[in-house]
């Protein structure tokens, strides 16, 4: 019997876990192409917008140790557009960098933990 309660109890809890995940976005596909002097990036992107005060608000390019080096705001929930794919160009990226990170924000859950590398290739 103690088992079967120990099963019951992580059962009902599962529910509460999951809304824990549920604000993060990802980034399904990222690319860098040069462009005159900067790069092209490109941010494919999947996030359960539910409205104004829900969505990814922007995405950030940054380098290895975290330094923001560009921004693209998104100006709209996309609510029935998922995933869907935007870009920033003209990006500046310091001499000797090979690659960079994006990271998303959500405007409900602030800047996700999670990193999407994008190698930049000449």
């Amino acid at each position: 019997m103690p088992s079967s309660a120990i099963l019951l109890s992580l059962f009902l809890l599962l529910p509460l876990s999951i809304p824990a995940f549920a604000g993060e976005g990802r980034v399904e596909e990222a690319s860098a192409q040069p462009m005159g002097l900067g790069w092209r990036i490109e941010v494919s992107v999947r996030h359960e917008d539910t409205g104004w005060e829900h969505f990814i608000d922007y995405w950030i390019v940054e380098t290895q140790t975290g330094q923001e080096i560009g921004r693209r705001k998104l100006l709209h929930p996309h609510i029935h557009e998922q995933p869907f794919t935007r870009s920033l160009s003209s990006l500046n990226v310091p001499d000797g960098l090979r690659k960079v990170y994006i990271r998303l924000h959500c405007k409900r859950d602030g800047l996700s933990k999670t990193r999407y590398m994008v190698k930049l290739r000449n």
